[in-house]
């Protein structure tokens, strides 16, 4: 396969805190990459280094063999490479089409065609209806489509979804993991995917990739990983990897042929701390 974006030694300093430890990381073209660990394990700041928001301390990262790390935002999206935010903030003095259609310029030297594109997005979103609306109306889950439709707008080739799952019921949840999927088959896109879910990292992810206070602890099949004796003592605990293990692989069947909503839970059955004995209550750093 090809690898379309590389991370090679990324690491990243916060005074005397090591955040991301030497992490090496490949995406192949058209994969879907799983990212999981504890809170505070560094997944949000390595998405933030790979996207461009912060740049690393050391290492670099590589799209199609050319560095874009250590530049802007802006940079990393005009390359090619854009990120969602686990918390979601729309511009909620603009309609949901107006959000979007910044997605669609952001970026671009020559911005045509904006709103054309932004209406097309929306409609694979499932939110045209919406589009004349602001977006304070939105459920949590319509306005996580709405991030997923700004970051679409881009016309990205790699795209980084920080927790789009978590936080939205059941039935929610399916709709959204079908869609994700949708994005990889129908847009032809590459995804790197940060959740605590573990279903839908079971579902979705072709390999994953194991975070633990900053360094890599293991890569490979949802279905191995979930099995590592260092990903169990570090992240799941004993009977969430036995249930983790126990969901379908990404060649089950996709949501929209016919899973049941049971099969995928809402986030009440992301580790709780009691299973999280290393680590505090503090998100990703």
């Amino acid at each position: 396969m090809t690898v379309i974006l590389r991370a090679e030694g990324l690491s990243k300093r916060f005074g005397g805190l090591k955040a991301v430890d030497s992490v090496d990381l490949e995406l192949n073209d058209g994969e879907i990459l799983g990212v999981i660990g504890p809170n505070g394990a560094g997944k949000t700041t390595l998405f933030s280094m790979i996207a461009g928001s912060i740049p690393p301390t050391s290492g670099r990262v590589l799209l199609e063999g050319k560095v874009i790390s250590g530049g802007s935002p802006r940079r990393a999206v005009r390359a090619g490479v854009v990120r969602t935010h686990q918390i979601v903030r729309p511009f909620q003095n603009l309609t949901v089409l107006e959000n979007v259609m910044v997605g669609a310029i952001y970026g671009k030297a020559r911005p045509l065609g904006a709103r054309e594109r932004a209406i097309e997005v929306l409609d694979f979103c499932a939110l045209r209806e919406r589009a004349p609306q602001l977006p304070g109306g939105l459920t949590l889950a319509g306005r996580k489509r709405l991030e997923l439709a700004r970051a679409l707008a881009t016309e990205p080739r790699v795209l980084l979804l920080d927790e789009v799952i978590a936080g939205v019921n059941p039935a929610e949840a399916l709709q959204m993991a079908d869609l994700i999927r949708s994005v990889r088959e129908k847009r032809g896109l590459s995804i790197i995917l940060i959740e605590h879910v573990m279903p839908a990292v079971m579902r979705l992810s072709d390999r994953v990739i194991v975070l633990d206070a900053g360094k890599k602890i293991a890569e490979g099949k949802p279905q191995q990983v979930v099995k590592d004796p260092r990903v169990v003592a570090a992240y799941l605990g004993e009977s969430a990897s036995a249930a983790a293990a126990r969901q379908p692989g990404p060649e089950a069947p996709t949501p929209a042929s016919g899973a049941g909503a049971r099969s995928l839970p809402t986030p009440a059955s992301n580790p709780t701390p009691a299973s999280l004995p290393k680590k505090g209550p503090g998100g990703n750093h």
